[in-house]
């Protein structure tokens, strides 16, 4: 590591002699001046980490040359030494115009404890994430080879996440690569796992370790926790991963309080109108079909595929509460309509229960694929992180939370499906009314290789409506993504690497419920 350059402007620099040879049997470059103006030229010559600065000095006073400083690298960080705690220097450095301030008589191991701190800091935790990672990476590796439950499954996809949020931090290429590969390789063993269960778990739902499924979210999460004095919001961000939810959380959190982080599972296909009309139907979609026969689409049909999602919802409150309760379901899919809502609030608020639905997300990864501007931001799932917290920070959806902050509500976050970065193309070969979307199919002689998907010969057994007598379904799995044979070069180059939903990862099937409270 290349040593650090120290800047020190004291006027009584000879007496401070003792600290400087202390740090430079540390391995520290220190220049020092006497005085203000000194300090300025040395500083404008060469290129310092850190600069130690009497507040108390002829000429030039400490804080002019700070300001000085500041404006000639307003990224430097400034140490002020003083002879009494005056509360301006407290103000300036909470305020960030000086990075941290020191009483006189100042000792040298004061001073190198501030100076890891401002310049070191970096560095010392990036050695101890990075070693601590590969601490957990060994214990995750042996992990995964285990006969996980479901429950297990989501605390290793927890602390994936975890580390992949503390690594993003740092730039340490390594560690990200090995992450990168333990992720992939988790995907992989979770895809198997979904793979022997999925059709056990649908077939018998409420047995002991079957998790929480898209229909059954209402009835199991969502109904038990309904007062009548206090009413509930219920938000739904389309398209939210977990990691996503994690970013955007503290920013939550400092107008509520989390009472529950809860986990539930995204039904298959993990797409918007399998998903999302699974939740607020409460049904699975084979028996929204028969329930619903003029309001549920396949995917053959025209038309938009949640159309009904209030009407559904209206249903499920019968069918499940069987009372009636004051309720609302507003769907969000512009800026304008965010703030529509924001001013219905008054009128939201004798309501037991508020449904809102946040499109953003959604809208966002699609034009993932179809804008060259959205496709060079989020290049990767740290960018697409980035994005969701940048439109968190602004949106109409914030601007609620704050509002809804000064009264007495409960919230409920959540998402219908996640998505995952795809790189893996895999041929298929099906006719013309083969639906579109590119992490599953369903259709009739379905041509794949096999061990690239989970294959549903019959859609009846997982719940799913029949287009065909010979219709089927496939699932893409781990970051694959289904490609036509005669185009095959065209898909690759235009979807590789994009944000895509309806398959098997644990991207699209781990879903954060978490609900808050009044602080």
């Amino acid at each position: 590591m290349q040593a650090a350059n120290i800047l020190w402007a004291d006027d009584e620099i000879d007496l401070l002699k003792p600290h400087i040879i202390f740090l430079n049997e540390k391995g520290y470059h220190v220049e020092t001046a006497t005085n203000g103006n000194d300090a300025l030229d040395i500083f404008n010559s060469k290129d310092f980490d850190i600069v130690f600065l009497d507040e108390n000095m002829p000429g030039m006073t400490g804080l002019e040359t700070l300001m000085a400083i500041k404006q000639s690298n307003p990224n430097i960080p400034v140490v002020m030494i003083t002879k009494s705690e005056e509360e301006y220097l407290m103000e300036d450095a909470i305020g960030a115009t000086i990075n941290d301030y020191l009483i006189k008589p100042v000792n040298p191991k004061q001073i190198l404890s501030t100076i890891k701190k401002l310049i070191d800091n970096k560095r010392l935790i990036s050695e101890k994430t990075s070693m601590a990672y590969q601490q957990d990476f060994r214990a995750l590796g042996m992990t995964l080879n285990d006969n996980l439950s479901y429950e297990e499954w989501i605390e290793v996809y927890k602390k994936l996440i975890f580390w992949e949020l503390k690594l993003g931090k740092l730039e340490d290429e390594g560690m990200h690569e090995i992450l990168t590969m333990q992720k992939a390789e988790a995907n992989a063993q979770f895809s198997k796992f979904i793979e022997k269960n999925y059709v056990k778990w649908i077939n018998n739902q409420d047995q002991e370790g079957v998790p929480v499924f898209s229909h059954q979210l209402f009835k199991k999460k969502v109904f038990p926790a309904l007062t009548d004095n206090t009413p509930t919001f219920f938000i739904l961000i389309d398209n939210l991963r977990y990691d996503q939810w994690r970013i955007i959380h503290p920013i939550i959190s400092e107008y509520f309080r989390m009472e529950e982080e809860d986990i539930y599972c995204s039904i298959l296909p993990t797409a918007t109108q399998y998903a999302r009309n699974a939740i607020f139907s409460g049904l699975m979609p084979l028996d929204m079909e028969k329930r619903f026969p003029t309001m549920w689409q396949n995917d053959e049909d025209e038309g938009g595929k949640n159309l009904y999602e209030n009407e559904f919802l209206a249903d499920q409150i019968k069918r499940i509460l069987r009372k009636d309760i004051k309720y609302s379901y507003t769907k969000v899919l512009s800026q304008e309509q965010g703030k529509d809502l924001n001013d219905m609030l008054p009128n939201l608020m004798d309501n037991t229960l508020n449904v809102i639905v946040y499109n953003f997300v959604d809208m966002l990864s699609h034009a993932r694929t179809d804008m060259q501007m959205i496709k060079e931001l989020a290049n990767d799932d740290a960018a697409y992180r980035s994005i969701t917290l940048s439109w968190f920070e602004h949106s109409p959806l914030l601007d609620l939370i704050k509002k809804l902050s000064q009264k007495r509500v409960k919230i409920m976050l959540t998402t219908d499906h996640g998505t995952i970065r795809v790189k893996k193309p895999s041929k298929v070969i099906g006719d013309r009314n083969t639906n579109t979307n590119l992490r599953y199919k369903q259709g009739k002689n379905l041509a794949f290789t096999a061990k690239e998907v989970f294959h549903v010969k019959n859609p009846h057994d997982i719940m799913l409506p029949k287009l065909h007598v010979s219709s089927s379904f496939i699932f893409a799995k781990e970051d694959s993504y289904f490609v036509y044979q005669n185009n095959y070069n065209q898909f690759v180059n235009y979807y590789n690497e994009t944000f895509q939903h309806g398959g098997i990862s644990m991207e699209e099937m781990i879903i954060p419920f978490v609900t808050y409270k009044n602080k």
